[in-house]
């Protein structure tokens, strides 16, 4: 019993770090520049506050790099129609 465990643990360690070393890669480009971060705060319009809120970080900061490179507002960068009733 104990030459089996021998055997496995490390088989079932080195399983463990790769699958480990592929979730890191995924967390890796999740991330987000400090940098863009307060850009986006400083620059956001109520649609893509309303993106981050409902969608998360990647996601808004997303529509608002679309939105700087077409120069202004879409009919897509419009806060939906329950955000419009509630202001």
């Amino acid at each position: 019993m104990q030459g089996l465990a021998v055997v496995l643990f490390p088989v079932l360690l080195m399983l463990f770090a790769l699958a480990m070393e592929r979730v890191e890669c995924r967390l890796r480009r999740l991330t987000v520049r400090e940098q863009e971060v307060q850009e986006f705060l400083d620059q956001a319009s109520h649609a893509e506050v309303a993106t981050l809120a409902e969608e998360g970080l990647p996601r808004a900061l997303a529509r608002f790099h679309r939105r700087r490179k077409r120069g202004g507002v879409d009919a897509e960068d419009e806060p939906p129609l329950s955000t419009q009733r509630a202001s």
